[in-house]
């Protein structure tokens, strides 16, 4: 069985917001995640914050975005935040963020 990547809705129009050059490494990044699975993908890909959550670690012509993520049952990983990152480390509030994201798809 394949490993499966979905988007929020927020996400989604977060990953919407960011420049051509960062989707398509965004794309890039999901399809091998897909393919080969979270165990096999490694940095400079993805890796990981806090708890559950996950970062995929994106770069193009206009800066570095990040999008977080975490793995639910039925070999899906699940996308809940996006954003340009702008400082050495993740700020806490983009993983604050993204882990009551998580908790709201949990419950759903």
């Amino acid at each position: 069985m394949s490993w499966h990547v979905e988007i929020t809705e927020e996400a989604e129009t977060e990953l919407d917001a960011l420049p051509a050059d960062i989707q398509m490494h965004f794309l890039r990044i999901a399809g091998r995640l897909e393919k080969f699975g979270p165990h096999k993908v490694s940095k400079p890909h993805v890796a990981h914050l806090a708890g559950k959550l996950w970062e995929i670690r994106m770069q193009g012509r206009d800066g570095i975005a990040r999008a977080i993520y975490f793995a639910a049952q039925g070999q899906r990983l699940v996308v809940v935040r996006a954003f340009v990152k702008k400082t050495q480390q993740t700020p806490r509030r983009e993983i604050e963020l993204a882990f009551t994201r998580m908790q709201s798809f949990s419950l759903s």
